[in-house]
């Protein structure tokens, strides 16, 4: 079986089967904790730090901030600094990012449809 790192696959399905390597690059984008929430969170508009770690009430700085990181080297946020003391950060969606608001929407569709909450 294939095995996915942050380098990349440790075997090559491309030539068999592309669509295997197109859900495991999309996977590997999404994989981690709190990006799903993330990416929800900044749908609608940009957001600070503080408000993204306020939204995800509990997690610890270092998560929050390793989260945003890899979403920022895979291409789906952008990280605004604005020159003013003490810094101000922004967090937005590139189109990247915007492009997976619609997985997203679906992992929510999915869940209200077949949760133990929604079939009780």
């Amino acid at each position: 079986m294939v095995k996915i790192c942050k380098d990349g696959f440790t075997a090559c399905p491309l030539n068999e089967h592309r669509d295997i390597y197109n859900i495991t690059y999309t996977q590997n984008i999404l994989s981690g904790r709190y990006k799903n929430l993330i990416i929800w969170f900044l749908k609608d508009e940009g957001k600070r730090y503080i408000d993204i770690k306020g939204f995800l009430n509990g997690i610890a700085q270092g998560s929050l901030t390793k989260q945003l990181r890899e979403l920022e080297e895979d291409g789906v946020v952008n990280r605004h600094v604005f020159p003013e003391v003490p810094p101000r950060v922004e967090y937005t969606l590139t189109d990247k990012g915007k492009a997976l608001v619609t997985i997203i929407e679906m992992l929510e569709q999915f869940g209200s449809q077949y949760s133990i909450q929604h079939n009780e």
